[in-house]
């Protein structure tokens, strides 16, 4: 979720990552602290209208990450179902869309250089006794660098994978995507070396 980005440019943008961030948490505070399918209802239809400010090609970029949560929202409301308690399952099924969708919607916004700074802001008490914060900035970092990077590789091994067996994808591509990403990481290291290491 925090790799996301967003291809069109918004007011958002502008406004400070600390602020955005706060908002989201009070918002998600909110989401848990209210109950009633209505008012969730509410809250889903104000978080869809905020994408729908800055244009439709925003809209559908937000929209597109917010597929992902479809298998849980069927799962959920199944069990649900299945209890006897459907209402409830829909409470949770449009505070997690809507608690989703307002988080992708602030790490669209949001640069990563910003939420570092935020992290680094937030983490400069720890320096009092110590602590090396500029190790948990890297690593943020270097989460949201690396994780795109390694589904890409993970998709053209698939692709490898499927050319040249007539069996489906299993266990066997593991080993070698595991392989990758330690290679991966071990020229990451030696680059952090040559420039000094932490």
């Amino acid at each position: 979720m925090i790799s996301l980005t967003s291809p069109v440019e918004t007011r958002a943008h502008g406004w400070p990552a600390g602020a955005k961030l706060a908002g989201l948490c009070l918002a998600t505070v909110m989401l848990f602290a209210v109950e009633g399918l209505v008012w969730h209802l509410g809250f889903l239809a104000a978080a869809l209208c905020m994408y729908a400010l800055p244009g439709w090609s925003f809209f559908q970029g937000g929209m597109r990450r917010l597929r992902v949560l479809w298998p849980f929202a069927v799962i959920i409301l199944l069990w649900h179902y299945f209890t006897n308690d459907f209402a409830n399952g829909a409470v949770i099924v449009v505070r997690m869309i809507t608690a989703v969708g307002l988080a992708n919607l602030v790490t669209m916004t949001t640069k990563l250089s910003d939420m570092i700074e935020v992290v680094r802001w937030l983490s400069a008490p720890l320096r009092r006794f110590g602590v090396q914060t500029r190790s948990i900035e890297l690593a943020i970092a270097l989460v949201v660098r690396f994780t795109p990077v390694l589904a890409q590789k993970g998709q053209t091994l698939a692709l490898a994978w499927k050319a040249r067996a007539a069996r489906r994808l299993g266990w066997r591509v593991i080993t070698p995507f595991a392989i990758l990403a330690i290679d991966d990481a071990e020229h990451v290291a030696e680059a952090l070396r040559a420039r000094g290491g932490l």
